[in-house]
Formats: structure tokens, C-alpha cells, sequence
């Protein structure tokens, strides 16, 4: 069996999917994105895929090994998401050829379902919460929130209440039963996060995600180890070198690799199996389409450390399409009592509607992330 062909699709809302052909006729489908830079990454899958035509897909391990090695500069967002879009379509492939689910080919399942949790948003706390409410109304048994809007580094008090309020309101919504996450998403700096981490333990979280940007881990390491609420981190590192040192802090509880920006299923796996030698648990990243949503369920369902799964079903990047728009069967995510089924078919276990996909494709998008300023005119993180 080789490679014949590998195409890239820009699709709405703000997805990359990728289609790789063999000369028997087998295709597999990869979602490779940096969101807000996906012109950026089908370049980069372009430029791969001199070596890719030709191989036997089937390989998977040694085409992983040759398109990360083969470079002199390597790692990093753009190419671990190239290279993470053409891993996922290689499992799909050898799935398909050998007419059994991933997880079969990773060791088997761990698990037939997983817990997932649907974003509510975070800006208003009256609209937060009545989201969180209609989540719970929709069967979700966790939910995830944003924490704060832009931060300096030492910020007024107000910002810390209204964040407070903020989580109180929904906490007081769907009361004790019901997971809520918040993420901080990377906007605070440590003089804040020390406050906001404090401040929050009466609401018994579920986990405050990035804190801190990933590299300023390192300044908060006594706040985190010693934080009552577990942390999560790790949707902006993208291999197992960029986990290694956060994984062995213990600051961190939750890693949240994506399989699209980390590497694929390849690497995925590796970072989450390396995350279980030092008991921290396993959420993976996935705010983009169904089939980063079936790689990681694969993922999950041969993870015995994964305990949560993101989801996009319904978030609001999801304007013009949605989750589920471009399968062939929506079903096969059978979302039920807040949890959704692990995909059995073959392969990633989803058809890709082949033909709305070129016809979306027609339409693409260029979707970039907001620049947000502080009141002084200095930038803000988003």
C-alpha cells in the first residue's frame, strides 16, 4: 500500500481537514490547525507530504519518526500540528485497512465512554450562568468557564471580585454535583494567579486551567504544589520534551495535550503515558472538529489516566458550522448522562462527509484570535 495523495481543506468555523489517499483506495482523514493559523499549517502539511507520497502508511511509527527527526529545526506549533493531522489520518488509514477501531491497535479500551464538559463562556455572570444551567439541562455533568478577562500584572481589586462573583454565580447554579472548571487561559501573571488561586478554593473547582502561561510555570511552582484545587496545563506545549518538566514539578494535575497541536496520536499517547508514572491525570485539549474529536476518543478510550474529555459542540467559535455538520452519521458521538461513547467503526471510527467538506472549502475562512489591550494601551493577553 502507498500514499498517492494528500489535500488539505480550510473549512468553517475555523478548521483545517486533511485527506490522505492510497493507491488502494483507502483514505484517512487528519485534522491538522493552529487556530488562527491554518493557511500557515497546510503549508507546512504541503511541504511534508514530498515525503509522505510514496510510503506505506502503514508505517506509522517510522513516517512519525522521519517527518519530526528529518528536519533540523523541529517541534513547536506549526509543524507538531502539520505533523499531528498527518499521524491522525495514518491511524485512520491502518484502522480502516485492518477493519478495527484505534483503540484496538493501542492496546485495546480501557473504558466504552468518557465524561465530557461543555464551554459556557465567562464574561457576564448572570449570562454564565443561566449557559451552565441549560448545559445541565442538556445532560452535561461539567461545565467550563472563563475566569477573567485581561489582567495586568498587578491588577485592582474589582478584577478579583468580578471574577469571584463570576464562579459563585455559577457554583450557585447548578449547585455542588456539577464539575466546573475555570480557565484562566493564560492572562494572569503570577502576582495575580496567587490571588485568584486563593480566592477561589471555597468553590471546590474542578480544576483551574493555565494559571500561567506554561513558561512561567517554573515562578509558581510553590503556589501551584500547594493549591487545594487541581491545575491543568499543556494546551500550548506539543511534545513530550515540552511536557517532560512540567509533568516532573508536580504543580500540575491535569495535562491537556491536544492531538492535533502535539503530535498526533503518536505522540499523544506517549505524553499521556509518561503524565501516569507520576499520577496526574489526563484532559485532552479540543475545541475544533469531529475529527479531533474522534482522535481523541480513540486516545481516551486506551488512556486509563484520561478522565475528561472538551468538547465543541454548540461553543461559540461555532458560527457558521458546528461539530457535527461534516459527518456523514452525526450519531456516532452518542452524547448521553454527560458523557459521550467511544466511536467503534473502524479506523477514527466517523465517516467524513466528503462532498459538504469541498463544498465548505469553497467558502474557508481566515479566523484570527482577538488583540485584546490593556486600559493603559499595552497589549493583553487573550
Amino acid at each position: 500500500m502507498k500514499i498517492t495523495s494528500v489535500t488539505t481543506y480550510t473549512v468553517p468555523p475555523r478548521w483545517l481537514f486533511l485527506r490522505v489517499e492510497t493507491d488502494d483506495g483507502l483514505v484517512g482523514w487528519g485534522e491538522p490547525v493552529v487556530e488562527g493559523r491554518a493557511a500557515t499549517v497546510a503549508a507546512a502539511v504541503d511541504e511534508l507530504a514530498d515525503y509522505l507520497v510514496g510510503q506505506d502508511p502503514r508505517n506509522v511509527e517510522d513516517i512519525w519518526t522521519v517527518l519530526y527527526r528529518g528536519g533540523f529545526y523541529r517541534g513547536g506549533p506549526i509543524h507538531m500540528s502539520a505533523l499531528a493531522g498527518i499521524d491522525q489520518a495514518l491511524w485512520d488509514i491502518k484502522g480502516k485497512h485492518l477493519g478495527v477501531p484505534v483503540h484496538d491497535l493501542l492496546g485495546g479500551a480501557v473504558r466504552d465512554r468518557i465524561k465530557v464538559y461543555s464551554w459556557i463562556g465567562g464574561d457576564r455572570p448572570a449570562e454564565t450562568a443561566a449557559a451552565a444551567r441549560g448545559a445541565v439541562d442538556r445532560g452535561f455533568t461539567a461545565v467550563k468557564m472563563n475566569g477573567t478577562a485581561e489582567m495586568q500584572f498587578i491588577d485592582s481589586w474589582d478584577k478579583v471580585d468580578r471574577c469571584v462573583q463570576s464562579v459563585a454565580t455559577v457554583r450557585d447554579a447548578v449547585g455542588p454535583k456539577i464539575g466546573v472548571g475555570v480557565d484562566f487561559h493564560g492572562r494572569v501573571h503570577k502576582p495575580m494567579a496567587k490571588v485568584l488561586i486563593k480566592e477561589l478554593e471555597p468553590y471546590k473547582l474542578m480544576f483551574i486551567e493555565e494559571p500561567v502561561l506554561s513558561e512561567h510555570v517554573d515562578a509558581v511552582l510553590d503556589v501551584l504544589r500547594a493549591a487545594s484545587t487541581p491545575i491543568a496545563l499543556g494546551e500550548r506545549l506539543y511534545s513530550r520534551w515540552d511536557f517532560k518538566h512540567v509533568v516532573a514539578s508536580g504543580a500540575v494535575d491535569i495535562i491537556q495535550p491536544d492531538p492535533s497541536h502535539a503530535g498526533g496520536i503518536t505522540e499523544t499517547r506517549k505524553i499521556a503515558t509518561m503524565a501516569e508514572a507520576y499520577d496526574v491525570a489526563v484532559a485532552l485539549h479540543c475545541p475544533l472538529g469531529p475529527i479531533a474529536l474522534a482522535t481523541c476518543l480513540q486516545i481516551d478510550a486506551a488512556t486509563y489516566n484520561a478522565f475528561i474529555q472538551e468538547q465543541s459542540l454548540g461553543i461559540h467559535y461555532n458560527t457558521s458550522n458546528d461539530l457535527l455538520d461534516y459527518l456523514a452519521d452525526p450519531s456516532v458521538f452518542a452524547y448521553d448522562e454527560g458523557m459521550v461513547a467511544i466511536p467503534r467503526g473502524p479506523g477514527l471510527g466517523i465517516e467524513v462527509n466528503e462532498d459538504y467538506v469541498r463544498d465548505r472549502a469553497k467558502e474557508g475562512h481566515r479566523w484570527r484570535n482577538p488583540i485584546w489591550r490593556h486600559a493603559d494601551g499595552s497589549f493583553a493577553e487573550w
